[in-house]
């Protein structure tokens, strides 16, 4: 089966692919030709993840799923969520995102947070939704150099390292990312039995 995973986020593809391995053939934007800044306009994981995948379905008729992701911190009421990629501002820089986090959670005890992700699929003009969550905990420093966003701060329940200490497959067993997809991959898999 193809699918276009609606994103032109390296990182996410990658690990996406690393998921589904050759089970399915996942194609970017950039593959069919979508340059466009697909809006997120939402105030939700769902909303956000449903605006991407509907818009790709609609104009380029290919079955589709997108997602969004949010990092939601107890003490800080469940921010930075839905703003995650954008909590320091609109340039979308990772390094600022988790500087601003830091100085906000400065002398709070409270450090809980999760990751949660929205996967929205298409699939001859009907949306499924599938949820993946991860609790952790908010370290005080950035630690390690793989993964993404806010992966050097997050340290996952029952684990030693953050995300961005562990390598790609470690994470995947284990990430909101990681969750979500295999319940696509459930899905998917008894469409085509």
């Amino acid at each position: 089966m193809k699918l276009v995973f609606a994103t032109n986020n390296q990182h996410k593809l990658t690990e996406v692919r690393s998921i589904l391995g050759n089970k399915f053939e996942i194609l970017s934007l950039a593959d069919i030709g979508c340059n466009d800044d697909i809006p997120e306009t939402a105030e939700t994981l769902e909303g956000n993840a449903s605006i991407k995948a509907w818009y790709v379905a609609r104009n380029y008729g290919m079955n589709c799923f997108a997602d969004d992701t949010g990092l939601e911190v107890e003490a800080l009421d469940m921010r930075p969520g839905v703003y995650s990629a954008r909590y320091a501002g609109s340039q979308k820089s990772s390094s600022d995102n988790m500087n601003k986090l830091l100085f906000e959670l400065d002398k709070i005890n409270n450090r809980k947070a999760r990751f949660r992700t929205v996967i929205s699929l298409i699939i001859d003009n009907e949306e499924k939704l599938f949820e993946g969550i991860v609790d952790g905990n908010i370290i005080s420093e950035k630690l390690g150099d793989e993964g993404f966003g806010y992966d050097p701060l997050f340290k996952p329940l029952g684990y030693e390292q953050t995300f961005a200490q562990m390598d790609i497959d470690e994470k995947n067993k284990i990430s909101h990312r990681g969750r979500a997809v295999e319940k696509l991959i459930a899905y998917l898999q008894k469409l085509e039995d």
